[in-house]
């Protein structure tokens, strides 16, 4: 029978690589360029310049996306706003009322807020509402490109949400 002898240092290579494509990968989820290269991605301050409003955005991605509004006209979204067929907005499920968000598609840009809940569609992430819909060019359903404001004031229709949340 043979004796396996042990010898720890013979992993360690293989563990540093692990290690290493590891923190790469989380690097790479997490939206961190590495080693300070940008790779080709806007960074914060040409994202700044180029919005001329002084918000700085995340890079865009592409998220599924609907559009809702005739049959919901008069009614209030979730952060408080009364639906209207030029209301200018989006609804995500998770993201705080007032949260500015920039879509992108077919060549035009719009920077709106979330003002309601949604989609409840299977598979998408944005509902826009048809004044955004129609900025856009946007037929109907599919793919959008997006991105968050890092850091934004909150608007008067979110405080007034707020309030209306809080009983005041």
């Amino acid at each position: 029978m043979k004796t396996e002898i042990h010898r720890p240092w013979r992993k360690a290579p293989a563990r540093a690589a692990a290690t290493l494509l590891a923190l790469v990968a989380l690097a790479t989820v997490a939206g961190a360029p590495a080693h300070g290269a940008t790779g080709g991605a806007p960074t914060l301050a040409s994202t700044k310049a180029q919005t001329g409003s002084g918000l700085a955005f995340t890079p865009l991605r592409w998220a599924g996306a609907t559009w809702y509004g005739p049959g919901l006209y008069g009614n209030r979204t979730a952060c408080g706003k009364v639906l209207r067929p030029g209301t200018m907005g989006v609804a995500h499920r998770t993201l705080p009322c007032g949260t500015v968000v920039k879509f992108a598609h077919g060549g035009r840009r719009v920077v709106t807020r979330v003002i309601d809940r949604g989609p409840f569609t299977r598979g998408y992430t944005w509902d826009l509402t048809n004044g955004v819909r129609r900025a856009l060019g946007f037929a109907g359903s599919g793919n959008i490109r997006y991105a968050l404001a890092l850091r934004y004031a909150r608007g008067e229709d979110a405080k007034r949400a707020d309030a209306a949340r809080a009983g005041g």
